[in-house]
């Protein structure tokens, strides 16, 4: 009988003291968010600074991790830090966060709105900044995990590494950083993590997804090479305009014809110049195009397939071989793929955490994320999450006929921070402990 009494009791108390201990780190964190993290938050909201030049945001990220416990490294690949938290043997998992703003104006309202203004490292002008995609919740709930992480160090074992990412919003900090031989000087993590706030989600619900929830982008330019003429005498010359139209045009092709139907893909051209003259044909015309992919597989179809249309409408139009246009690849990033094994347990664990706040829908979007360089080569199991940002009644209330929910990058983006931020601590924590389980 004696055998049979801890098994009993664990059936009849066990799932309470789970739930006990699962309602217990969610209010320690609610109560984080009131006495730190809330106000941390809107430091971060109302002092954005752009990509590159993150320099006093980097400083407080650091600061603040290193508070919390964490042996931190700054300027790694510019202005990223690096903390890392040893606490026994297991596994080293890697945090994301990302941390610059963008170049727009603020018109959200919001008492503490962003009237930061700051020299751009591309034009050397002074331009408004604002945190337009939520990266100061990124940041605050970097904060939030390594305060709770060195407070929970009974309960895990292993080495934890957390990031403050620069340059995001141009797809070159995560590059930099492991330019910078990051894997080398603080080893090479089993598992990588991160997520973003999401303006198009219910505030607070986890969106976990097994396929790619962020796209993979390339920038392409192209240059037309033409032979100028008058524009009342076209047969003299080679007009660029016309070929670049028909490349444009026969670009769409892409998609509708080369991809099977249920893979996603995009090619947009976003800019088209040529010419200063009404009754000048130009020598020239460059076009400027977006591509998006959420494999590698199509990535490659599609790129293969820009370079054959420009040149082969060159030699259409009769261009000689040293004339035709140039097609030059640009700033890329490949697309964000889930390690689905490492997904579903993830979800699994956050479902029997947290209950009924994980959903798994698919992105509808092609944006893109330049958080796959730090996984993709050399290989590393990662999941990419998403954390609803956005009050449930502004959803109904758009729906109605009221004003729609402001996208990301939108000078009229706002979340709600503090089920954001809150949230996405619960929510990394409860995987960082099940990735390092206690020895």
């Amino acid at each position: 009988m004696k055998q049979l009494v801890l098994p009993v009791l664990f059936m009849l108390f066990g799932s309470g003291l789970v739930s006990a201990q699962n309602s217990s780190l969610r209010e320690t964190i609610a109560a984080d968010y009131k006495n730190h993290l809330g106000a941390l938050f809107d430091h971060f909201h109302r002092h954005p600074e752009l990509s590159l030049v993150e320099h006093k945001t980097a400083r407080r990220l650091a600061a603040e991790i290193r508070a919390a416990g964490f042996d931190v490294t700054e300027k790694v690949g510019g202005t990223g830090i690096v903390a890392i938290l040893k606490n026994g043997p297991g596994p080293l998992v890697m945090m994301r966060a990302d941390m610059d703003g963008l170049p727009v104006k603020e018109k959200s309202g919001l008492k503490n709105a962003s009237q930061a203004r700051q020299i751009s490292p591309i034009t050397g002008s002074e331009v408004p900044v604002m945190h337009a995609c939520g990266h100061d919740v990124h940041m605050t709930a970097l904060v939030g995990t390594a305060r709770r992480m060195s407070a929970l160090r009974g309960q895990w074992s292993g080495t934890l590494m957390l990031i403050g990412q620069p340059a995001e919003e141009r797809i070159l900090g995560a590059r930099a950083m492991m330019n910078d031989n990051l894997w080398k000087r603080f080893g090479k993590p089993k598992f990588a993590l991160a997520f973003h706030v999401s303006s198009g989600g219910e505030a607070g619900i986890i969106n976990v997804s097994e396929g790619s929830p962020y796209a993979g982008a390339d920038m392409i330019d192209i240059i037309v090479h033409g032979v100028g003429a008058h524009g009342a005498s076209p047969h003299t010359g080679k007009d660029p305009v016309v070929l670049g139209a028909q490349i444009v045009l026969a670009l769409q092709t892409l998609v509708a014809r080369e991809l099977p139907p249920r893979d996603p893909g995009v090619v947009t051209v976003g800019s088209f110049h040529s010419g200063t003259k009404h009754n000048i044909i130009s020598d020239e015309a460059r076009l400027q195009l977006t591509v998006r992919n959420t494999s590698l597989k199509t990535r490659k179809i599609l790129l293969d397939g820009i370079k054959r249309i420009a040149e082969n409408l060159g030699r259409a139009a009769g261009l000689p071989e040293d004339r035709l246009p140039e097609v030059i690849f640009g700033e890329n990033t490949p697309p964000t793929i889930n390690d689905p094994e490492l997904a579903r347990r993830l979800r699994a664990v956050w479902l029997k955490k947290m209950g009924k706040v994980v959903v798994d829908k698919p992105s509808k979007g092609m944006g893109a994320e330049d958080f796959p360089f730090f996984t993709t080569d050399p290989h590393i199991r990662s999941v990419y999450f998403s954390v609803g940002g956005t009050p449930k009644e502004d959803f109904a209330r758009a729906k109605a006929g009221g004003k729609p929910v402001p996208s990301h990058h939108s000078p009229l983006f706002k979340i709600v921070p503090e089920p954001s931020v809150t949230r996405g601590v619960e929510a990394t924590v409860f995987a960082l402990l099940d990735l390092m389980p206690a020895q």
